[in-house]
């Protein structure tokens, strides 16, 4: 871990405003993208950047916006690692944006938001708050393997439970799904019923695949490696040095995936998720005796 001074912090347009308060990760995900080179990180991944000014620059960024909107975290690195428990650096910004009356959107795959559920709560009540989680691989030991360094899945589900006791909205990442290893109906609809159950809001889906491009593919392909022998070759043999890797069983997958949103009620495109998430209520004023 190390610190920097960022010169800025808000990224985005009018409805949506994204920040990453920390770059790399320790999570270990075997698919991030985020190790990518075109990203052109000058330091390991896993040597996470803090942007230890990042509270300062979105009190200043905060205070001189005209319009509220919805305040994205978590894109490019998970807010909620390992060093957060010491840092804080998520919560001191949640602070800001409720104390601004802003709206947050957080995506996580990490129980530590726990934390901050009181402050997610107040964030939901007085502008709005949506959590996001991302839901892989309902396998216990499967997700081990994938996702090493952070909680399974179904401790996550309890997170989406915890959330929906709040009243706080979530949204599920289902994504990615790697061919040949977690690209099942078993887990896909295994997650969705879960989703279900938990009253998630929404489900983004980028096609049932992944993608892998360069730095990503080479961390990727080591892990096939050390897990999964000889599946390297077969990925090379369908898909070459491809971006998009759908997996074969794609069809099958989003009609299950279809079939259980539209069973439940789930927002089930991404477009639909997005809307959802950017829409950030008119702010409730409290009436005076002399409007009534």
């Amino acid at each position: 871990m190390h610190f920097v001074e960022a010169k800025g912090l808000l990224t985005g347009g009018k409805g949506h405003c994204g920040m990453n308060l920390y770059r790399g990760c320790t999570h270990g995900c075997v698919y991030c993208d985020s190790r990518s080179a075109c990203y052109r990180f000058t330091h390991p991944f896993e040597d996470v950047e803090v942007k230890v000014n990042a509270p300062e620059l979105l009190e200043r960024a905060l205070r001189s916006k005209r319009q509220r909107c919805m305040i994205g975290t978590g894109s490019m690195s998970d807010p909620y690692m390992h060093c957060e428990e010491e840092l804080r650096l998520t919560r001191r910004c949640l602070e800001i944006i409720l104390n601004h009356g802003f709206g947050a959107a957080i995506q996580t795959k990490s129980d530590r938001i726990l934390r901050d559920i009181d402050l997610l709560e107040e964030i939901n009540r007085s502008a709005k708050c949506v959590v996001q989680m991302t839901l892989t691989t309902y396998d216990d030991d499967l997700c081990r393997i994938l996702e090493p360094n952070v909680c399974n899945t179904k401790r996550r589900i309890e997170v989406l439970e915890a959330m929906r006791a709040r009243g706080i909205p979530t949204v599920v990442w289902l994504t990615p799904i790697l061919p040949f290893i977690n690209d099942t109906v078993e887990n896909v609809a295994a997650i969705l019923n879960e989703c279900a159950r938990v009253g998630v809001a929404g489900v983004i889906d980028f096609g049932m695949g992944m993608t892998l491009r360069e730095g990503d593919r080479e961390y990727y392909y080591a892990a096939l490696d050390r897990h999964f022998p000889g599946m390297k070759a077969r990925y090379a043999r369908r898909y070459g040095n491809a971006y998009e890797l759908p997996s074969p069983n794609a069809g099958a997958l989003k009609r299950v995936f279809r079939e259980i949103c539209e069973a439940h009620g789930m927002l089930a495109t991404p477009e639909e998720c997005f809307r959802f998430m950017d829409a950030l209520p008119e702010r409730q004023t409290q009436l005076s005796m002399f409007d009534l």
